[in-house]
């Protein structure tokens, strides 16, 4: 991989697999969303599933968690009955926002995005001039958006039912405003990937491959972050596919990661009630297509990680809730 200059000091705080911005872009003028609902399907709002009111054990503190993460220690949380995207936003869905309101994300506003290195080109990687110190696998792509999450050549028009990616804390809050919906807080995003289950790493159980040797969730298959697994690619895949957990939640674990409303202290113990704004780090949950036990484990749900409310990349996304 060429062009390993660092760029700036985003990565050396960057939350996992994920960097912070690049200051300094130019900026971009876009015209109106290209892309359109489905063949055949109207713009529509995400499909919610009911969480009963209840109390679960909250954390982690097993030998995988991740330490000074504030996953631990696990303790009771109780929660008023919510109702919680099947999936993350897809294109579709947030293309109907923009649709609607003309609105332009951060990093369409900032001219560029972060891309995972493997999603580009070979010629485009070698052409590289810049990357994320600590994190070389990540390259700041002009232009790259929600809309082209691996820039100019790339679009969404035949991936309406991906997650959305390339859109901040900031840009999940305003198609949250829009859309009459909020962004779930940690406690109800881990309960509600829990999907019924106590205790258990995943949202399937313990063990993250099935009978077969295969990952049950979109994680990097392969030696991370060169060499993956001949026939799979480093990218999200359609939010609504796999197995739901038990309350028809889709992909919690793995594919993209999702923020969550509450500001991010790892020393602080989320709860239910922790819906604050002090800060500027914001909390992602659910770990993305990028994380591997060889550098990132947290792709389990009780597992936290967190950027900055501006930052976008090729892997993050958002879920919502009411």
């Amino acid at each position: 991989m060429a062009g390993r200059a660092a760029a700036g000091a985003a990565g050396r705080e960057a939350g996992c697999c994920v960097p912070a911005p690049v200051p300094d872009h130019r900026g971009q003028e876009r015209g109106a969303v290209a892309l359109g609902a489905p063949a055949g399907s109207p713009d529509r709002l995400p499909r919610l599933c009911a969480i009963p009111a209840g109390t679960f054990g909250m954390g982690n503190e097993g030998p995988d968690a991740v330490a000074g993460d504030g996953e631990g220690p696990v303790r009771a949380v109780t929660l008023d009955a919510f109702e919680i995207g099947a999936t993350t936003v897809t294109n579709a869905e947030f293309a109907a926002f923009v649709r609607a309101t003309r609105y332009v994300t951060e990093a369409e506003r900032g001219g560029s995005s972060f891309v995972f290195y493997l999603q580009l080109p070979a010629a485009e990687r070698a052409a590289a001039r810049q990357v994320v110190a600590g994190l070389p696998w990540w390259v700041p792509v002009e232009h790259a958006s929600w809309q082209r999450p691996e820039g100019p050549g790339s679009h969404v028009r035949e991936r309406p039912d991906h997650p959305v990616v390339h859109v901040s804390w900031n840009d999940a809050q305003a198609y949250c405003a829009w859309a009459g919906m909020r962004l779930p807080c940690e406690a109800e995003w881990e309960r509600a990937a829990r999907g019924g289950l106590e205790g258990r790493r995943f949202a399937w159980g313990d063990d993250l491959f099935d009978a077969h040797g295969e990952p049950r969730a979109n994680v990097f298959r392969g030696r991370f972050p060169d060499a993956p697994s001949p026939g799979w690619l480093p990218r999200p895949i359609e939010a609504g596919v796999g197995a739901p957990n038990g309350f028809g939640l889709y992909n919690v674990c793995g594919n993209v990661w999702e923020w969550c409303v509450d500001a991010f202290d790892p020393q602080d113990e989320p709860s239910a009630a922790s819906h604050r704004i002090s800060t500027s780090r914001r909390a992602l949950r659910g770990g993305s297509f990028l994380c591997h036990d060889s550098y990132c484990n947290r792709y389990r749900v009780a597992a936290r990680s967190s950027n900055t409310a501006d930052s976008a990349a090729s892997n993050i996304g958002f879920r919502v809730a009411r």
